[in-house]
């Protein structure tokens, strides 16, 4: 990757009307030239010169007609470059309609979607996405575990056997002190210890004691992309105190109070997530930290549903995307409305993609009702080993351990070994087996038989 090519008279557009005569002027602001293409596009000057311009403009002209319309409409934030100017961010209507959608559908819509609606079917897939954001959040850091693998490793809690396993169950930890204390201001010291959780046991040897601490002056480092392209360089390490208080402080702003603007929930926690990758503020973490962050003030606002998504999944499908929405801002200006935009694209894959699940999943309820209809274990089962079984008619040979059972759960050792016993001794619908010390409960591969044998007796 290299970085995009910086637009002409892209810090100063108005600049470029002196050099143009009348007949050039009367053109440029006679023509209908929006924010955005005509598919709805925030195109960045490195994709908007390849393509065709409007009758009477060739693509420099067409720029700064598209340049001119966004200053009109750009809103500036409290927040500076490393050259100590502001950073702005356009609403166009494209992205306008984006956040109504999102915010229809992340903070309340599903409600009444009955497998939501399941207390304990909610918590078990709460877990389930905890997990799959901890594993894509840290793929895109470097780790190589696999899924498989590391599903395995956190519901049944084992101790992570090298660095990527470590960084996979580092970001559970980190998603499930977000949920705890989601509700407190967000301070620097809350951001220290959401990185300690972060990079515990995964930074370099000599490098250990940084956790919880800004990268050093000896540490200011530069951003390389894989094939050795500079991308990035963070301001200076002696800046940072000051600038993640003005972070924090701009997280904390409610638009209540005389002065502040109102910036819509969505797009401040996507700012949050894109300055703490701009700032760089530790040695290792920061895209992990970022990305934590944007959850963290979504669960401030209440943006309950994205609770169960995982953006970084999304991201590591294309992560050159990801990259090229930062570098887009900095080459333009600081114009931050490419990084929104390409924020808000991935947050409403990862809603659809929550929609995909939710429908599959009452098309499996369905299946499973079927086979458990006219069934007693509806009734003597408690909704946890309900669960186990619903899984287990899907999973035939699947092992279950109770240590497991416990952590998917969140129930003490002793429930979680009473659920499982009662399954395999008192209605044998899983098979017990010793393993060394531990019990291993593995679903036999006719238990859908041996149910419907049971609601006959």
């Amino acid at each position: 990757m290299k970085r995009p090519q910086t637009p002409p008279y892209h810090d100063q557009p108005l600049t470029a009307l002196t050099a143009m005569n009348h007949a050039q002027l009367l053109h440029l602001f006679q023509a209908d030239i929006g924010p955005c293409d005509a598919k709805g596009r925030y195109l960045h000057w490195d994709k908007l010169r390849h393509l065709p311009s409007p009758s009477g403009f060739n693509a420099e002209l067409h720029w700064i007609a598209t340049k001119l319309v966004r200053e009109k409409i750009a809103r500036s934030i409290p927040l500076l470059n490393k050259d100590n100017q502001p950073f702005r961010f356009c609403i166009p209507d494209t992205l306008m309609r984006d956040l109504l959608w999102i915010s229809e559908n992340a903070s309340g819509a599903m409600a009444a979607d009955a497998i939501m609606q399941d207390k304990s079917t909610r918590e078990h897939y709460l877990i389930n996405s905890l997990i799959e954001e901890a594993i894509s959040s840290s793929q895109l850091e470097g780790a190589s575990t696999t899924r498989r693998v590391a599903k395995e490793m956190l519901t049944s809690a084992r101790t992570p056997l090298n660095q990527s396993e470590r960084m996979i169950v580092n970001n559970y930890k980190a998603m499930q002190f977000i949920r705890e204390y989601r509700h407190e201001p967000l301070t620097p010291s809350i951001i220290f210890e959401l990185h300690r959780l972060l990079t515990a046991g995964t930074l370099e040897s000599v490098d250990e004691h940084l956790a919880r601490q800004f990268r050093r002056v000896e540490d200011d480092i530069c951003v390389f992309s894989q094939d050795d392209q500079l991308l990035h360089v963070p301001p200076k390490a002696a800046e940072l105190p000051q600038r993640l208080q003005a972070l924090c402080d701009f997280a904390n702003q409610t638009g209540d109070d005389s002065g502040e603007i109102f910036i819509p929930p969505v797009i401040k926690a996507i700012i949050v997530h894109f300055m703490i990758s701009y700032d760089h503020p530790f040695v290792d973490g920061n895209g992990r930290t970022a990305r934590a962050l944007f959850y963290w003030m979504m669960a401030k606002e209440n943006y309950w549903l994205l609770q169960y998504t995982s953006i970084s999944r999304v991201i590591k499908k294309a992560p050159a995307q990801y990259q090229k929405a930062y570098l887009y801002t900095e080459t333009d200006a600081n114009d931050l409305t490419y990084f929104i935009d390409y924020q808000l694209d991935v947050i409403k894959e990862s809603i659809h993609d929550l929609h995909k699940w939710l429908k599959d999943k009452m098309q499996e309820l369905r299946e499973t009702e079927d086979v458990l209809s006219g069934s007693a274990l509806q009734e003597q089962l408690n909704h946890r080993q309900l669960s186990i079984l619903k899984h287990a008619l899907k999973n035939p040979g699947y092992e279950y351990s109770i240590k497991g059972h416990q952590h998917s759960h969140g129930v003490v050792y002793q429930t979680a070994r009473t659920d499982l016993l009662n399954l395999a001794e008192t209605f044998q619908l899983l098979k017990r087996y010793k393993i060394g010390k531990k019990d291993t409960f593995i679903v036999p591969h006719n238990l859908k038989d041996i149910i419907r044998e049971k609601a006959r007796q």
